[in-house]
């Protein structure tokens, strides 16, 4: 089977953890987008490992990871992470592939990239890694792949600083190279997971544009960028929290009261650990918008969803969820492609009775507190998707299965 998960909100939706969780059962992770802009944190006991480009399933001594066609490689990321695993015990040789047609951020991107942003009128908010730059080139045919470094006149083109810095890398990246598209096909009888980064709200053609990242964080994104036609997915997998975070600038229109300085929004950040794993910023925080959940559910023919993060209301008289949007004095149930429909928009909330017990103990679903299961249940009616998997932590043990995703 391959089953892809992708990120139903606006990225750090526990992504990390819920791909480590599922990678138990897969022979080969396959991460399809973005570069080092992303950030997944694992928790395995008192042990957390924070990563960047890695997929998550390499914490398992026997899979097979690959850094797929969609991905932008930054080198020096790329082998400071891997000597952060090999120094923690976690044996990465031989284990690590990167597909041949991945594009490579060199470092004079990432000063472009700062540049730019803060030259907009309106900052987008980037991680500042030359990610959005190196998607860029791609388009515009003046990338360099790590096929292309082989290639002598391509490599003449490049400036000599470029070279310099790329020259140190040149064998390790090459021993690494595979075609992908063959590989995959030479493990097709294979379980074989695909992770998305960041989320379908971010998405270059799906998400809140211009407020977006530059790669394919989509469903369909798991195809191209795992060298794999549509036909041959066999589910994906929405990752959502049990409440909403963005972070950088764009709209937010479930946002808590007055932003970052709102009670709540203090309470769910600091309870919720909401701070980046890759530049350590505070993420905005707000209601579950059930609105743009069921839009995500809808634009990428999401199977089942994956809550998490819903421990984090568990001592909560109450909670909300966004189900509709007021924009201009009307009532929206869809979600707006227009930025400006949705900076001006005002959630509608209802209210849902907390449940004042510490989920975690559960050790299956039919022993969540009544409260707990009517939240869930009712987000599985408005999306009309079920939630098969429940996180009530960060350790591994910490999560529900209610339908594993590798049953077909």
């Amino acid at each position: 089977m391959k089953v892809v998960v992708i990120g139903a909100q606006w990225g750090d939706e526990g992504k990390g953890k819920i791909v480590d969780y599922l990678a138990n059962e897969a022979q080969i992770i396959i991460r399809y987008a973005g570069g080092a802009n992303a950030g997944h944190t694992i928790v395995i006991g008192e042990q957390q490992y924070a990563l960047h480009l890695i997929p998550s399933g390499i914490l398992y001594p026997d899979k097979m990871v690959v850094l797929g066609a969609g991905m932008v490689i930054d080198p020096t990321a790329l082998f400071n992470e891997l000597a952060m695993l090999n120094e923690r015990g976690i044996d990465t040789k031989g284990r690590v592939f990167i597909s041949d047609r991945a594009h490579i951020v060199l470092p004079r991107y990432i000063q472009i990239d700062k540049e730019r942003d803060a030259a907009r009128k309106k900052p987008i908010g980037t991680t500042g890694r030359g990610i959005g730059i190196t998607y860029s080139m791609k388009s515009d045919r003046d990338g360099i792949r790590i096929a292309d470094l082989s290639w002598k006149e391509k490599m003449d083109e490049l400036d000599a600083s470029d070279r310099d810095y790329l020259d140190p890398y040149i064998d390790r990246l090459e021993a690494m190279s595979i075609d992908l598209s063959t590989y995959v096909f030479h493990h097709k009888n294979a379980q074989i997971l695909l992770e998305g980064a960041q989320g379908a709200l971010l998405d270059l053609d799906l998400g809140t544009y211009p407020y977006v990242s530059s790669g394919m964080s989509c469903a369909a994104g798991a195809a191209i960028g795992g060298g794999i036609g549509p036909q041959a997915l066999d589910k994906v997998l929405g990752v959502f929290k049990a409440y909403s975070t963005r972070v950088g600038n764009g709209p937010f229109p479930s946002e808590f009261g007055a932003g970052s300085e709102d009670a709540l929004c203090t309470f769910v950040r600091e309870t919720g650990r909401e701070y980046g794993v890759t530049t350590g910023r505070p993420r905005r925080c707000g209601y579950l918008d059930l609105v743009a959940l069921r839009y995500a559910c809808l634009a990428n023919s999401i199977d089942s969803l994956v809550m998490t993060h819903l421990d984090v209301y568990d001592t909560l008289d109450e909670i909300k969820a966004c189900v509709a949007y007021r924009i201009n004095g009307k009532m929206i149930e869809y979600f707006p492609a227009s930025v400006e429909a949705l900076n001006s928009a005002e959630p509608v909330l209802r209210t849902f009775k907390g449940w004042k017990k510490k989920l975690s103990d559960a050790l299956a679903y039919e022993e969540f507190p009544v409260a707990a299961m009517e939240y869930l249940e009712f987000i599985e009616r408005f999306c009309e998707t079920p939630v098969d998997i429940v996180s009530v932590g960060y350790d591994r043990k910490e999560t529900i299965i209610r339908k594993s995703p590798w049953a077909k």
